[in-house]
């Protein structure tokens, strides 16, 4: 692997004969686990701008029409975020000179609160070829951290690492990018931008001493025209053309009575065994994926596969030694002449996967010069912690990558497309339809992550009488399990949401994960809690979530902070009014700053009297409030009725709904003050 310097550059050529399609991972953390960033990619001309609006991908339009890029989206990481972007080379215009790798703040925030700020660049087999650690953030809003530009018929990446204040809005318009000026105001820096130095981006090439690279320089933000001419808030950059999405208001229906059944493309009710689940599953998968070009993209982009023509197989024989096997199903994507192919390996309701069978299949790639290997199941897979072990043969020149998807993820992505950000056709939104409601029939056996496992039961009962010690592999395996629980918690609410939802990472940089779960074990054994916390995009803090095996209760809570500017009692008064439909039964505590509780009670017995929440000495400062609600937790280790997953998640949509959506956006946090405005 490459470790890259501010200004250096290389040609990926040099780095892996895989490099037709790459994934860019952009990465951040902080020690209280709330630090965040938004990518953005801009494709430019030779001139140094974007040749239309739709060459700009943000948030708001997270995918290229002809696949050449696309946002896959955060994932935790130890560390904290890792913000990954799919890139299909060949599908590149070849009027697009260099693409732009940045991110960008909001609400004040800067990088320079944040730890870790990195770029990495893997080849289509996931090997990481290359990284660039940012370690002078300062205080920017926006940072420019790399690019990838064309020399001749290869493509090559620089290390900017270049920053300004500018923000998102600013950051696309200085590259060409109409901004729409009657949208909300993203952010309204305080100061003028300062103008980016790039004499790193004249740095002789590693090629040879007789060639000079020679780039335009990165646009530096735009100076208002006069010195005491006030300054227009930037604004947020238009979305892209507008998608199919299916109509939240639900049709009226023409059958008699409530007990007749819409007629299903994919008709789960007359499964009855393992085996039909696992080949139902497959295929109804497989073929949508191949006719919803939208879907089948973003589900196998993180996986190193270009856009291209896909076409998908169910019970394919392959030969391997005496015994062929069948792999369940085979992906395969042409582009511009090149194949990209896959094996997949499914398992439905419940069922593990066999190490031996992935081994397997893993050879049969290698042999046959397949590029992956992908697994599908209920189970969640944790940074770390490989759901099955299997052997690398290092001789083989050619390598192939392992991959793991579980059903909760498939479901988030087809409800993400077709009740968020729209598809290309309404047969498509209805493709989608009819595969998210086949994956969500109970008789489907692809409801993701839903047994705590074999260790819960005795883990329980240790606790209860107090035999659980420390060092108990048990305890291992149920924290494991709950991580799990809460990744899918995390995808359910943000696919319902159409919001990121992620698990908040508190950990230091370069935390080794098993060695944190180990650590939480000790602790869930001498408290009996389980814990974590949710960041719900547009929410004013975190949601935390407490399994308390002792009493049997979970609490779900959220502290707010208190407004900068008013009275308590005005705040009190407000948030009363706020709550106004939230459950009787909500739990308020007033935290006070340099005290461990301040006042408390519930909702109903606050109502009337919002003074009461307020501390009796008039000195004391009130820092914000906390808002919870308790919920008895199922005893069994399953999805039941009565289960502890299906409480979990119950508890949390409850309080989301009747607490969390009543409460004020996220409260803007101050800017530190700056003296200047650029990095490095």
């Amino acid at each position: 692997m490459r470790e890259m310097v501010k200004g250096s550059n290389v040609s990926l050529a040099t780095l892996s004969e895989n490099v037709d399609s790459v994934i860019v991972s952009l990465g951040w953390g902080s020690s209280t686990g709330e630090g965040d960033a938004d990518v953005s990619v801009l494709l430019l001309n030779a001139d140094g701008k974007v040749r239309s609006d739709a060459d700009f991908y943000f948030y708001n339009n997270p995918v290229a029409a002809d696949g050449s890029v696309q946002l896959l989206g955060k994932t935790p990481t130890a560390d904290g975020n890792e913000d990954r972007i799919s890139f299909d080379l060949t599908a590149v215009s070849s009027e697009v000179d260099r693409i732009v790798l940045a991110a960008s703040r909001y609400e004040g925030a800067r990088f320079g609160e944040l730890e870790g700020v990195k770029l990495a660049l893997a080849d289509g087999g996931g090997e990481e070829l290359l990284r660039f650690a940012i370690d002078e953030a300062d205080a920017v809003s926006a940072i420019i951290f790399g690019e990838l530009y064309r020399r001749g018929e290869e493509w090559k990446f620089r290390a900017v690492g270049q920053g300004y204040d500018a923000g998102l809005a600013g950051l696309a318009a200085d590259f060409g990018v109409d901004v729409d000026d009657d949208a909300t105001a993203e952010e309204a820096p305080d100061e003028a931008a300062g103008e980016i130095q790039t004499d790193a981006m004249a740095t002789p090439s590693p090629d040879g001493p007789k060639r000079q690279e020679t780039l335009g320089a990165v646009p530096s933000p735009r100076r208002p025209e006069g010195e005491d001419r006030p300054r227009k808030p930037t604004a947020r950059p238009r979305t892209a053309k507008k998608k199919i999405t299916l109509p939240k208001a639900a049709r009226k229906t023409l059958a008699e009575n409530e007990s007749w059944k819409d007629a299903r493309l994919f008709p789960a009710s007359a499964l009855k065994s393992d085996r039909e689940r696992e080949t139902r599953a497959t295929s109804v998968l497989l073929s949508v994926m191949a006719q919803v070009p939208e879907f089948g993209r973003r589900l196998t982009a993180a996986f190193g596969a270009p856009a291209g023509r896909m076409e998908t197989f169910t019970e394919v024989t392959l030969p391997h030694g005496d015994t062929p096997r069948r792999p369940d199903g085979v992906i395969r994507v042409e582009r511009a002449g090149k194949l990209w192919t896959a094996l997949v390996e499914t398992k439905t309701n419940g069922s593990a996967l066999k190490s031996d069978q992935v081994q397997a299949y893993m050879d049969i790639a290698a042999r046959r010069g397949y590029e992956a290997v992908i697994t599908l199941s209920n189970d969640v897979a944790l940074e770390g912690s490989p759901l099955v072990e299997v052997k690398i043969d290092g001789r083989r020149k050619h390598k192939v990558a392992l991959w793991h998807l579980s059903w909760a993820e498939v479901a988030h992505q087809a409800q993400m497309l077709i009740r968020h950000e729209g598809v290309g056709n309404a047969a498509h939104a209805w493709l989608l339809q009819e595969l998210l409601h086949y994956l969500l029939h109970e008789n489907s056996g692809c409801h993701g992550f839903q047994n705590m496992g074999p260790a819960w039961v005795p883990v329980r009962n240790g606790i209860d009488d107090e035999t659980l010690c420390q060092g108990d592999p048990r305890a291992l395996e149920v924290v494991e399990s709950w991580e799990r629980l809460i990744r899918q918690v995390c995808l359910r609410l943000g696919g319902e949401l159409g919001q990121k939802v992620l698990p908040v990472q508190r950990t230091r940089r370069g935390t080794d994960p098993k060695a944190l779960r180990a650590r939480l074990a000790d602790q869930f054994c001498l408290d009996g809690r389980l814990q974590s916390e949710l960041r719900i995009e547009g929410t004013p803090g975190v949601l935390a979530i407490s399994a308390d095996l002792r009493t049997g209760k979970l609490r779900t809570s959220i502290e707010i902070p208190a407004p900068e500017q008013g009275y308590p009692l005005s705040w009190a008064k407000r948030l009363v009014r706020r709550l106004a439909e939230a459950p009787a039964d909500l739990h308020i505590e007033t935290l006070v700053e340099g005290e461990t509780a301040g006042p408390r009670g519930t909702l109903e017995r606050l109502r009337p009297e919002p003074a009461d929440m307020l501390p009796k000495e008039s000195a004391a400062q009130v820092a914000g409030f906390r808002l919870s609600l308790l919920k008895g937790m199922g005893s069994s280790r399953g999805n039941a009725e009565s289960g502890f997953i299906r409480s979990v998640d119950d508890a949390v949509h409850r309080f989301y709904t009747s607490v969390v959506v009543h409460l004020d956006n996220a409260t803007p946090r101050r800017a530190p003050s700056k003296e200047g405005t650029t990095t490095g």
